[in-house]
């Protein structure tokens, strides 16, 4: 039994329930938009003096696309769930990763990713749309960085933010192009006065037993509102993740917030300080009113001839009360906070000469360190559910054998990031130093160890290509007992 379509008027009120919880971030993430990615539409005119912010933004912005999800990298895999399976299943499944690595790269991932990383940087939150192009595409898999005051989000039980409402301006032309089988009453008008009218189309997708409900409403404020479309999606479309959650808060909360009162007063000091340039280049004069002098007639520039009455004083320059030097202190500890709350100075390019070995693997722990907690929180909210979408739209497309679809009992993801290899190359570390150790102890204790176990461990830990390891030899089998 199937159950009913909801109502439009059903999902709209949830969508202006969800709004109404996200009013509060509202004021906050276009105060963190001004200060750090000036221009953007719909937001305030707040005039930008200082770039320590936005630079700082998107250098940290850049970096979480290169150490999380490097384009054309191989920063993920399909690996068997179980230890003890043979090499040919796991070479199978590298050739499954690579075909969905290949298909990721060959669509417009490594842009949208970006862009949504900005978000996440910004704002603390984030929403990456990924969906199936139609049949004869260059691409197979469409992604899209919605932005988030487009975006009304709900947390669900399993604390990550699975109900996704977001509201477009869509003409006519472009709501039969998206919903090709929505039957639109003959009263909307396409134009008004020339130009194209655009309508409110809110989206929903909610989790429930079966998967992903997914329902677009046409909101017409003059009229009844109309379900354009339903489905049901077994991934959801929309992935929103967050950069640090507060308890009871649903929105995630980003360093550029932390960050935001120094970026303000850093802003503030330029400004102040421009102005104070602007006087000393000029000056402030004062005249004396002779009925000669104008005011208004003199052009301070080389080479004037300004008149003057026989013994008045003419124009004069008014000394300035002080200097404005105390803003090169305070500006300069100002802009250090900010590139250290959006993490400029560790994650940013290395100045000077070449590190050693030891310098390396020190900013890598310090690094991990730093984003532990953060790239645990994307592992979760982001980089498995992409994945899975991902994984699941080249299996309809027949691209991706189900027996491989990442399942974490048969099939688990393995990541390949330059983040998650600085945990890799610790636990190999720590191998070697046991295996050393355990050499020295002798040849009793080094005949313990098994060292094709070992081996591979270490390339299962590093990610070592499957077809470099040979399958192991079968155990020789005991003769079947003879009959009676």
């Amino acid at each position: 039994m199937t159950r009913p379509e909801p109502m439009p008027e059903a999902v709209l009120a949830s969508y202006r329930r969800a709004v109404s919880r996200r009013a509060p971030w509202e004021g906050l993430w276009r105060d963190c938009f001004d200060h750090c990615l000036p221009g953007r539409p719909g937001q305030g005119a707040v005039p930008v003096f200082d770039g320590t912010g936005p630079d700082a933004a998107e250098q940290l912005a850049a970096s979480l696309l290169a150490e999380l999800t490097p384009p054309w990298g191989n920063w993920f895999g399909l690996v068997p769930a179980r230890a003890d399976a043979l090499p040919p299943f796991s070479a199978a499944l590298e050739d499954s990763a690579r075909q969905l690595g290949l298909e990721m790269d060959r669509a417009n991932f490594a842009v949208e990713m970006h862009q949504a990383f900005l978000d996440l940087v910004i704002a603390g939150t984030a929403v990456l749309q990924v969906e199936e192009n139609a049949p004869g595409e260059a691409a197979m898999l469409r992604f899209a960085a919605v932005p988030l005051l487009e975006a009304a989000l709900d947390e669900g039980p399993s604390g990550r933010l699975d109900t996704v409402f977001r509201r477009q301006q869509l003409s006519i032309a472009e709501i039969r192009a998206r919903f090709p089988e929505a039957r639109l009453p003959k009263a909307l008008s396409e134009s008004t006065e020339g130009e194209p009218r655009r309508f409110a189309v809110i989206e929903r997708v909610a989790p429930d037993s079966r998967g992903y409900a997914w329902h677009a409403v046409l909101d017409d404020a003059t009229g009844q509102p109309l379900l354009l479309a339903g489905g049901r999606f077994a991934t959801s479309p929309y992935i929103a993740f967050r950069w640090l959650r507060a308890p009871g808060e649903s929105y995630g909360r980003s360093p550029v917030m932390k960050a935001l009162p120094d970026i303000r007063t850093a802003n503030k000091v330029v400004e102040l300080t421009l102005k104070n340039a602007s006087i000393a280049v000029a000056g402030i004069w004062q005249a004396e009113d002779d009925g000669v002098l104008n005011p208004a007639n003199i052009r301070l520039v080389p080479g004037a001839i300004i008149p003057k009455a026989v013994g008045s004083a003419g124009l004069t320059p008014l000394a300035a009360p002080g200097k404005f030097d105390v803003s090169q202190l305070v500006l300069s500890d100002l802009r250090a906070r900010i590139r250290h709350a959006l993490l400029a100075d560790r994650l940013g390019p290395v100045k000077g000469p070449t590190m050693t070995a030891t310098e390396v693997l020190e900013r890598s722990a310090e690094m991990a360190r730093l984003l532990g907690a953060v790239y645990g929180r994307l592992q979760t909210e982001l980089l498995s559910p992409l994945l899975l979408r991902c994984a699941a739209i080249l299996r309809r497309r027949g691209l991706l054998p189900a027996e491989h679809m990442p399942d974490g009992q048969n099939v688990a993801i393995a990541y390949r990031s330059p983040l998650a290899q600085v945990q890799a190359r610790g636990d190999a570390a720590n191998t070697l130093l046991w295996l050393e150790a355990v050499g020295r102890m002798g040849a009793e204790a080094a005949a313990s160890v098994d060292a094709v176990a070992a081996a591979r461990h270490l390339a299962r830990v590093l990610g070592v290509a499957p077809e470099l390891l040979r399958e192991p030899a079968a155990a020789a089998l005991p003769p079947p007992p003879s009959a009676a």
